[in-house]
């Protein structure tokens, strides 16, 4: 095989991962979670957990990480899922469903959008499902698309924490694994647990055994599930003791993410 030969493969495969690492789009929901704010100017705006917020309530440092590993695109979705709404998409992250407290009117997942996503992932999706305890979030809807995929959260607390003075009730301390490979120990703070039913697999547990975050693979597709918006802002910043590695933790989910991508055509 001539050298030019090779180089010409080289180049190829070069150009073939760039590519396809150009076409990665990250969507962050905004229809299940739909909180809103005034602005300076008087005029209703959508709040929390968002790419562009870069207070304590956003996402802008997650959003870094996934751009920094090769995400081409930071979407925003709106409107409700549908085959249409999801298919740019090659990551789909549902946050913190409202609930009465956080929207009087609250968009509840339905099993006609439970089925749309379901099919998204099956067909090569990554959908990552981050809750919260039951008294932040609506855990009975959105345990219709969770029990899809083989798990639940549960309507209890765990890793609660007082205040910060006391980091280490929300410590986790992480055996390297599939997705952890570089953060050792984690800080999640009042999150609900996780009961697997089927398929999911347990990827997080508290010292007391119970489950933090799991993974089910659906189809073509990979669900994550966390009982915590965790990597937000607030978390991901620099404010927590140094031995907290959640920086490192959002490098590596985002990074697993990103690579779980398989084309849905």
């Amino acid at each position: 095989m001539t050298k030019t030969y090779l180089k010409f493969i080289f180049t190829a495969a070069i150009i073939s991962i760039s590519t396809y690492a150009q076409s990665q789009t990250v969507t962050v929901d905004h229809y299940f979670n739909s909180e809103t704010k005034l602005g300076a100017d008087g005029q209703t705006q959508p709040f929390h957990y968002l790419w562009n917020d870069t207070e304590m309530t956003g996402f802008s440092i997650l959003g870094t990480y996934f751009k920094n590993n090769g995400a081409k695109e930071l979407n925003v979705l709106f409107q409700k899922p549908t085959a249409e709404t999801l298919a740019p998409s090659d990551v789909y992250i549902i946050v913190d469903p409202d609930n009465l407290k956080d929207n009087p009117k609250p968009n509840y997942m339905n099993p006609e959008d439970a089925n749309a996503i379901a099919a998204w992932v099956k067909r090569g999706g990554v959908l990552l499902l981050l809750a919260n305890d039951k008294a932040n979030a609506d855990l009975e809807h959105f345990n219709t698309l969770a029990e899809k995929f083989g798990f639940k959260f549960n309507n209890d607390l765990i890793l609660h924490v007082v205040d910060d003075a006391h980091f280490e009730e929300g410590a986790i301390n992480i055996k390297s694994n599939q997705i952890f490979k570089t953060s050792k120990k984690i800080f999640i703070k009042d999150a609900s647990s996780i009961s697997i039913s089927h398929t999911a697999k347990p990827i997080l547990k508290t010292t007391k055994g119970e489950v933090a975050m799991v993974i089910s693979q659906y189809g073509k597709g990979t669900v994550l599930a966390i009982g915590d918006p965790w990597l937000y802002n607030e978390y991901t910043n620099g404010r927590l003791p140094q031995s907290f590695e959640n920086d490192k933790a959002a490098d590596d989910l985002s990074k697993f993410m990103l690579k779980q991508i398989k084309s849905r055509h």
